[in-house]
């Protein structure tokens, strides 16, 4: 039974929810980090809000732990390289909370235009100051939204029924997608010149880091208003108290900072600015959905394979898993088959999918391709950190989809790079669920890929495959499986042999001394 630690606050239908679904789970917020590591180690999930930080020391500790889910958007306090490297799965919610982030960006645009926590400290201080608290109208005014995501999006869709205009700057978002949500797309510089109100709904990145810098608050409208409920460290924080003090932007509100828990930023106590403590998810409904919903992710992963909203592989529903759970297999197998005969060194890889296969997510069948590959230079490899050992190595991989009808129903070819040239193997699925090698090199030949192998190139001659059979039963090995394939009578013939026991380096010594044997090699899956 998958066991999993809750080692911060979570709404109890986490819990709940791991024990329904057969998880053992344990709940102990408030771990130091010492305290964490000493017990991380009996773990296979761990469960998470902001509060735990997940960094190399702890990863490095977590001997069986496959899985990190975070119960929210942000990911700051997971170390998600060591994590990927470790082969650990790190997942987040990043819908259960869009809403109610969404919500306190408006809220937070409506507190800006009627000057509404000032008014209140005004009037609870007995003055009745109607005259000093002048405020706008949000109806047609210009809202620039920079992010266009889930909640950006969301965003959007209530600032269109509050009658507002939306402009959109986002890299990634479409001219459809934009069409869609009902917003114009824009350049960054065009949002900043026409925007009564800028509102930001992207992740912290080195492309997003002080997104709002001096330079392009200096180039918004006079009299601007600026709300950030994402993350802190989009706005350069002295330069926005510069623009308030000056009166150029008009009002700020940030739930968000650069360093939290915010307790003595420069812009506390600057006129119309506004903030709250992180609040953007803190509802009650937000709570119990993102604690829902990271429960279910660890529990599909741990029982069923299924990966749903990881940050560092490939997305894999549960209800894909089992269909792609045979074809992962023969990916892996083809990925060791050809790491083993390839031992050279490489240089790129294509992993090309026809027939039934092509219909499929290939992201996780080249994870398993490459999982097989690399598990030939390394023992904790899965398909988790491989892509990260592949591109540490600066290897080249390509995905290939064909969607012409070829001489199996499914195909999955692996062809590597290497000094002397490109190697391919390729193989299908026969009952739609059992792997089978049906060409290796050009050479076609049919076999299943299990345990102890024999692969054997010689030039096809009589006599040979007998030559061969008293060999190994004087050495004592016997033969499980026997396949051949041959290019033509005559010429070059390939030899895969399942063996009930490993043969060492003399035994292959012996086998390459046979007439017409050109490589022998062992082979282990």
């Amino acid at each position: 039974m998958p066991k999993v630690l809750i080692s911060d606050k979570m709404d109890p239908k986490a819990a709940a929810i791991f024990r329904e679904r057969g998880v053992e789970v344990d709940e102990k917020p408030g771990l130091t980090k010492e305290e964490l590591i000493a017990i991380i180690g009996d773990y296979d999930g761990l469960a998470v809000r902001s509060a735990t930080k997940v960094t190399k020391d702890v990863l490095a500790a977590a001997t069986n732990l496959k899985v990190v889910g975070r119960a929210g958007i942000g990911v700051d306090n997971i170390d998600i390289p060591a994590a990927s490297a470790k082969g650990v799965v790190v997942m987040n919610t990043p819908f259960g909370n869009s809403i109610t982030t969404a919500e306190h960006a408006i809220a937070l645009i409506f507190a800006l235009a009627r000057q509404l926590p000032e008014a209140d400290a005004s009037t609870q201080a007995g003055k009745w100051e109607k005259n000093r608290f002048m405020g706008v109208e949000v109806t047609n005014k210009v809202l620039g939204l920079i992010g266009a995501g889930n909640i950006g999006s969301i965003v959007a869709d209530r600032a269109l029924g509050l009658k507002m205009k939306v402009v959109a700057y986002d890299p990634f978002l479409s001219a459809e997608r934009a069409v869609e949500l009902g917003v114009e797309k824009v350049t960054l510089d065009e949002l900043l010149a026409r925007a009564d109100f800028i509102t930001l709904h992207t992740p912290l990145t080195d492309q997003t880091r002080n997104i709002l810098s001096a330079e392009n608050i200096a180039k918004t409208k006079p009299g601007v208003r600026i709300v950030n409920c994402a993350r802190g460290g989009l706005i350069d924080e002295a330069a926005l108290k510069a623009a308030l003090d000056s009166g150029h932007v008009a009002g700020a509100a940030l739930d968000v900072f650069v360093e939290e828990p915010a307790k003595a930023s420069p812009l506390f106590g600057t006129a119309n600015f506004v903030s709250t403590p992180h609040l953007g998810a803190s509802t009650d409904e937000a709570q119990v959905n993102v604690a829902i919903q990271v429960a279910e992710q660890i529990s599909d992963y741990l029982l069923s394979g299924g990966i749903t909203n990881a940050l560092n592989v490939p997305s894999l529903s549960a209800e894909e898993a089992p269909k792609l759970k045979p074809y992962m297999a023969l990916a892996e197998q083809l990925g060791s088959l050809v790491g083993q005969l390839a031992h050279d060194a490489l240089s790129g890889i294509a992993i090309e999918v026809e027939g039934a296969a092509a219909d499929l997510n290939q992201k996780p069948i080249t994870g398993a391709v490459l999982a097989g590959l690399m598990g030939v230079y390394s023992d904790t490899v899965n398909m988790v950190n491989a892509p990260f050992l592949a591109r540490e190595r600066g290897l080249d991989v390509r995905e290939v989809r064909h969607d012409r009808a070829g001489d199996y129903h499914t195909l999955v070819r692996v062809s590597v790079k290497t000094s002397e040239g490109e190697k391919s193997v390729a193989g299908t699925l026969f009952g739609d669920s059992s792997p089978r090698l049906v060409e290796i090199f050009g050479v076609k030949v049919e076999a299943d890929l299990a345990g102890d192998m024999l692969y054997i190139v010689n030039l096809d001659a009589p006599g040979f495959i007998g030559r061969l059979g008293t060999t190994l039963g004087a050495a004592g090995v016997n033969i499980g499986t026997f396949h051949l394939g041959r290019r033509s009578a005559g010429g070059e013939a390939v030899l895969l042999l399942s063996i009930d026991s490993p043969v060492d380096e003399s035994l292959l010594a012996t086998i390459r001394g046979l007439p017409g044997v050109k490589v022998a090699m062992a082979l282990r899956f």
